[in-house]
């Protein structure tokens, strides 16, 4: 069935891509732009149950509103290190988690698990609007995040992120600084250190798998708009991410039954391997599996996989279970060309310093 799926999605990507199209991303209101009331639901704290409207609220401060459509492991450095610096910078900067789902009723119960997990400090939210989001804003659902950062309700920057992860921080924090007049904003990885200091958490240690499963809806090609300019470039970035995922659940799938007949060599007889099967597997390890995924995405440019690959050697340094698993992961994207060139590249470089 994925494999339906993924000529569907090829299909109509193909077809769009008749059209010129540009890399660039837009989801939420644009620098310059105002920023509108809309309503939301606290989920976290004292008002946990009530409705507010924080463009009111917040009468025009400094303010950052970050809009979650979906948790993924490798997004969740970043959520922390831009809660982290609104905390210390608490006097001059607001910040609000927006969370997007249409379903009211489990969202109250995943969200707030989310938020217990990952211990933010900054208000967390459930959009009345459900999925979509604000309707004036046209918030962009392929995008994980999007990072409205506004002062006296105007839009300074804004960061649409298909795939965030820590990669992102810098430029983040920089829009931050640069708007609240820190023109030396600390780095993401001091703002780590000291978040981790404060709450009395491991270094480097996962939130709980049970509140990392927010993820967005699938794609429906049915809904695709074609008819702008701008909804042509959101739909074509919607159709490869949809390409790129489905390629990777479907690689995953494969090395998951893969690896269970590895692990019960009982559960089939004995034969040769067939001359097709896929070198490597897929990890099992849900964050080196949430790496790979943020490591094939076609639109990283190089920084975003040194960020990504560093990320990975860091994770698995002097683990033999999760080096074997990296070597087994990157050896199967590798042989199906998932990813940039660069990436090709310097994951093999990766894959040649595991081995030795």
């Amino acid at each position: 069935m994925k494999t339906i799926r993924i000529w569907l999605a090829s299909s109509v990507l193909a077809a769009a891509c008749a059209a010129p199209a540009q890399d660039k991303v837009f989801s939420g209101p644009q620098p310059g732009e105002k920023v509108t009331p809309f309503k939301v639901v606290t989920m976290t704290g004292a008002d946990a149950g009530k409705e507010r409207d924080f463009v009111a609220d917040f009468k025009g401060a400094p303010t950052v509103f970050v809009f979650v459509h979906g948790v993924e492991r490798s997004m969740t450095p970043l959520l922390t290190v831009v809660d982290q610096y609104a905390s210390e910078r608490k006097e001059t900067l607001r910040c609000a988690f927006v969370f997007l789902d249409g379903d009211r009723v489990n969202a109250g119960q995943r969200i707030p698990a989310v938020a217990g997990s990952l211990r933010l400090k900054s208000p967390v939210t459930l959009s009345v609007d459900g999925a979509e989001g604000p309707g004036n804003y046209g918030l962009n659902k392929q995008c994980l995040l999007t990072l409205v950062i506004a002062k006296d309700n105007k839009v300074t920057a804004n960061f649409a992120l298909v795939q965030p992860g820590i990669a992102d921080a810098p430029a983040v924090l920089k829009a931050l600084g640069s708007m609240i007049g820190d023109a030396s904003p600390p780095d993401a990885e001091a703002l780590r250190e000291r978040r981790m200091a404060e709450l009395g958490a491991g270094k480097g240690r996962p939130a709980a798998d049970g509140a990392m499963r927010m993820r967005p809806a699938e794609l429906d090609l049915s809904k695709l708009d074609l008819g702008s300019e701008r909804a042509l470039r959101a739909a074509v970035q919607a159709l490869t991410n949809e390409v790129v995922r489905l390629r990777a659940e479907l690689a995953a799938a494969r090395g998951s039954a893969a690896g269970t007949a590895k692990r019960d060599p009982a559960a089939q007889p004995k034969r040769e391997a067939p001359k097709g099967e896929l070198p490597g597997a897929a990890p099992t390890d849900p964050r080196l599996l949430e790496m790979l995924r943020a490591f094939i995405q076609p639109g990283n440019d190089k920084a975003r996989v040194d960020a990504v690959l560093k990320e990975v050697e860091d994770y698995v340094k002097g683990n033999t279970d999760l080096t074997k698993q990296a070597v087994d992961g990157w050896v199967r994207v590798l042989h199906l060309k998932y990813g940039t060139e660069y990436a090709h590249a310097q994951g093999q470089k990766m894959v040649d310093r595991f081995k030795k």
